[in-house]
């Protein structure tokens, strides 16, 4: 809307908003000032609705379990589907300060379905009282369905089909770091198709303590700001050897309203939590970060940057995939962690929370720098 004002006045302080530093720096304090001031009434609202976690987690004992933190009695009551919270002040922050182009579009609309589908989980759950929520076939099959309508639609695109028919390797420049072939090919469109849907579900098994999940996306879409930005500038593509993407800058200004969104969700979901974002959040949140990095030519990067999503994701992949093998060979299931996902196993370390959430931080931090170092190591 902004950017619309600037061409129809060309002039200052209108012709400010042309620039996507200054709109990506607006849709941050915008979507974080919404938040402060919605925080409070949204919270209220699901409280009201008895839209509240009042039942016992599963036991993240079990195979396949991804909740955290089940002892924790003191959670029980508190507000969650706290994630409309981050998607509404996001889309709001947006529609505001972006220029409308199609990957601002896929990228919302698939933070829409994944919350969407986020919400109906945890309205089951709540409904219940329960932790069963949608079965895991149903969500992936919704995942998998949505991550290649979005590669498809990327394909078609006239600048778009190298986006998901081309592999980049992070430290190597763009011209040399193409993987070709038949081969190459069907590899590119299955990874495209992964992060999209790996990522989602990554963000998903990290949300169990209070702050982690939010704090982690921080850190995260911090990396994919300051990727989209060069991918969407042609000289800095150019001068740093990365992929140009036209049109990307403006997922800068996505980025930014996450960062802005998330910073106002973290005010109420640190430590002791006001409010869970749910499924709601993290299942949206997992799934437009899979979006960006696919949109910007960097799958493999959100695996660097994102890697606390992802160890946490592989730990209970791992879990499973040995109570599963034990069990057939040994008759016995055997666990590799106490529990499952990692930041459980912790908890079960008699770690205290805040503890196993800053540590999580600091490797989050890591992640984020080496995943920014791969800018300039080309």
């Amino acid at each position: 809307m902004l950017y619309q004002l600037s061409e129809l006045f060309p002039f200052a302080p209108w012709s400010l908003f042309r620039y996507v530093t200054v709109r990506a720096g607006g849709a941050l304090v915008t979507a974080l000032l919404l938040s402060w001031w919605l925080g409070p009434r949204v919270i209220e609202w699901l409280r009201d609705l008895k839209f509240r976690q009042d039942y016992r987690p599963k036991d993240a004992q079990k195979p396949g379990d991804a909740t955290g933190a089940a002892d924790d009695q003191a959670k029980r009551g508190t507000p969650t589907m706290g994630g409309i919270l981050i998607v509404l002040t996001l889309d709001l922050s947006v529609l505001l300060w972006a220029r409308w182009n199609p990957l601002v579009i896929l990228a919302l609309v698939v933070l829409l379905v994944f919350a969407g589908l986020g919400f109906y989980d945890d309205w089951k759950k709540v409904s219940k009282q329960n932790a069963d929520g949608v079965s895991s076939g149903f969500k992936l099959l919704v995942q998998f369905g949505v991550a290649m309508a979005v590669v498809a639609y990327l394909w078609r695109l006239p600048s778009g089909s190298a986006l998901v028919t081309e592999v980049n390797f992070p430290f190597v420049a763009a011209k040399s770091a193409v993987w070709t072939g038949g081969l190459a090919l069907v590899g590119a469109l299955v990874l495209s198709v992964l992060t999209i849907v790996g990522s989602s579900n990554a963000v998903n098994l990290t949300d169990g303590m209070d702050g982690l999940a939010i704090g982690c996306t921080i850190l995260c879409t911090s990396v994919f700001l300051v990727l989209s930005y060069v991918s969407g500038n042609a000289e800095l593509s150019k001068y740093l050897l990365m992929p140009r993407v036209p049109g990307a800058g403006e997922l800068t200004v996505v980025c930014a309203a996450l960062i802005g969104a998330s910073l106002g969700f973290w005010w109420y979901n640190c430590h002791p939590a006001s409010v869970f974002m749910g499924d709601t959040g993290s299942l949206a949140i997992g799934g437009v970060l899979g979006v960006i990095a696919v949109a910007i030519h960097q799958p493999l990067t959100l695996f660097i940057a994102g890697g606390v999503f992802v160890v946490e994701a592989l730990s209970v992949m791992t879990q499973i995939g040995w109570f599963k093998y034990t069990r057939i060979r040994r008759g016995t299931g055997q666990r590799i962690f106490r529990m499952a996902p990692l930041h459980s196993h912790f908890r079960k370390m008699d770690w205290p929370e805040t503890k196993v959430v800053t540590r999580f931080y600091i490797v989050g931090i890591l992640c984020a720098v080496v995943a920014l170092s791969t800018v300039k190591i080309r």
